[in-house]
């Protein structure tokens, strides 16, 4: 009866907050150990699969959330009004790659990378809680450090930034010669 009442905590928790939880805040909270808490909630969202329930517990680097599955969505918007998804341009996907695969980076390093301004995108990806400030570089003028939030893991379904796909080598040398054949020729011109 007892980890009954425990998952019980967890779920009211993770309901309440609407967010991920860091996993030594849910163990503080429902007084068990970070490890005997993890085991619990993984058992949990073994559960939630197994019972094809609505909900599902996600994890996102150490923390946890309480959410709808996506194979309901259809359902949900039936009911609720669509909510608005942020439009990703190419421009703020080329810098949101950028940002995620550099991070922490500068905006400086940022247009060196793209060979443009992008203070345009750099915002908006703020506007839509995809990036944030991490801090400030200890060097003259003491630029932002810009790296990605949670809810960036999120909205591309990645628990952390390891979870990144890595980029193909061959794809790599053909972006390379690319742009150096680009290069060539505005040199030409």
């Amino acid at each position: 009866m007892e980890i009954k009442r425990i998952e019980g905590e967890i779920e009211a928790i993770l309901f309440a907050m609407g967010e991920a939880v860091e996993l030594p805040r849910i163990a503080r909270a429902i007084r068990q150990d970070p490890t005997t808490t993890e085991n619990i909630i993984r058992n949990m969202m073994i559960r939630y699969q197994e019972e094809e329930r609505g909900i599902q517990i996600i994890e996102l680097e150490n923390s946890f959330q309480l959410c709808t599955k996506k194979e309901y969505y259809d359902s949900l918007i039936r009911i609720a009004a669509q909510p608005k998804k942020p439009t990703l341009t190419d421009v703020m996907l080329e810098t949101l790659s950028i940002i995620a695969y550099k991070q922490p980076v500068t905006k400086a390093e940022i247009e060196k990378i793209r060979g443009v301004k992008c203070d345009h995108a750099i915002n908006k990806l703020m506007d839509y809680d995809l990036v944030r400030e991490l801090g400030r570089l200890d060097a003259p003028g003491r630029p932002i450090l810009l790296g990605t939030t949670e809810e960036f893991l999120r909205c591309f379904g990645v628990q952390g930034l390891e979870d990144l796909p890595e980029m193909d080598p061959v794809q790599l040398e053909d972006f390379k010669a690319e742009a150096e054949e680009e290069i060539q020729l505005k040199l030409d011109v």
